[in-house]
């Protein structure tokens, strides 16, 4: 089991609870709109928990590279949660079309995010931390 594997199987994850959210709100369905925005803000926002309270910290410091790739993956955490915020403004004034061209961008964003981490970054991860990761992956608190 690599932390790339896991890790990526979360991207899916958090993938399939976002079109879950966009098929919601398409549908105008304000009852399973909230459901599902809530459901896929707080998955994503496990998932960036993980990579900066335990994946990031613990690479850099045995990669050394603390000013590297786990520096552009958490500003762009921080450019997500931004836009998790706005659309849930959008959803409490309940105006959908700009909540509609919100996840839009979300979605180009995580889309580079994801790819960036999972070919790059995750297997930095799996060579740096091989020897971890029999003790880390059970941490995370992810399906193995």
């Amino acid at each position: 089991m690599s932390i790339s594997r896991v890790m990526k199987g979360d991207h899916q994850r958090c993938d399939h609870l976002f079109s879950q959210m966009e098929n919601d709100a398409n549908a105008d369905d304000s009852c399973a709109l909230n459901a599902s925005s809530q459901l896929f803000f707080e998955t994503i926002e496990h998932h960036f928990g993980i990579e900066e309270e335990i994946l990031f910290p613990l690479f850099e410091e045995r990669s050394g590279l603390s000013g590297g790739p786990t520096v552009v993956m958490c500003h762009e955490h921080r450019q997500m949660k931004q836009l998790f915020s706005q659309m849930r403004r959008q959803l409490e004034v309940k105006a959908l079309a700009d909540f509609l061209a919100t996840s839009d961008t979300l979605l180009i964003l995580m889309g580079q995010h994801n790819a960036k981490e999972e070919q790059i970054l995750y297997k930095m991860m799996d060579s740096t931390l091989a020897d971890e990761a029999v003790d880390l992956l059970p941490r995370l608190g992810l399906p193995i």
